[in-house]
């Protein structure tokens, strides 16, 4: 499998933010989004075979891992590599574009879900499909940079009926919409969401990678 880093660090996104975390970012991906922060993961990595994989793992010593990307769902070898750590009994989280089929994974996966709103430029390849697969543990996201995309994302939350199937986070793009005003129009919509900040780049605002 193609790996762009793994790495140790303090997860900053999802329910889990601020526990100790091991990130598996996987390399490629299907989509292009207008704010994306890893663009490095396109291409680059290295080939690591699935020992190698559960050797660093291991050896991190953290029993919170996240699968990343790039977009992990492209590669096939993914699926074998998520039913070992979690016989292993790591916990996994799969985060996961919103544009790749969750069926295929297993029980016991935490699957966050980002769904692209229309800002990002790649709202067109959703799979709302997925939202059949999730259940209470799972979680979606909706990264926000405008009003507009605000207003697709509650009326996603509503026609899906998201709240009473999993947990749904709010996080504004950064620098373009400042959290603030995310946090106002949540309040004003009195939309029982979470809203999400990316912690880790609040700890490490000079670090563009591994973290």
């Amino acid at each position: 499998m193609k790996i762009a880093e793994i790495f140790t660090s303090i997860q900053g996104e999802s329910t889990y933010t601020g526990l100790p975390c091991t990130f598996i970012r996987f390399a490629g991906c299907n989509l292009r989004c207008a704010y994306c922060d890893t663009p490095y993961a396109f291409e680059e990595g290295e080939e690591l075979t699935l020992g190698e994989v559960m050797d660093k793992v291991r050896k991190a010593g953290i029993v919170l891992v996240e699968f990343t990307g790039g977009e992990p769902l492209l590669q096939e070898e993914c699926y074998e590599l998520m039913d070992s750590l979690r016989k292993k009994k790591y916990t996994v989280l799969l985060e996961t574009n919103g544009s790749v089929s969750v069926e295929k994974v297993a029980e016991g996966i935490v699957k966050i879900v980002d769904f692209k709103c229309p800002s990002s430029g790649m709202s067109a390849y959703n799979d709302f499909s997925n939202v059949n697969c999730l259940d209470h543990q799972d979680e979606v996201k909706f990264v926000i940079g405008t009003r507009e995309d605000f207003t697709w994302a509650r009326d996603v939350v509503d026609r899906y009926t998201l709240l009473s199937k999993c947990k749904v986070l709010f996080s504004p793009v950064v620098p373009t919409l400042e959290a603030r005003k995310l946090a106002g129009w949540i309040l004003e919509g009195k939309l029982p969401v979470r809203l999400q900040l990316q912690l880790h780049k609040l700890i490490w605002p000079e670090c563009n990678r591994g973290v």
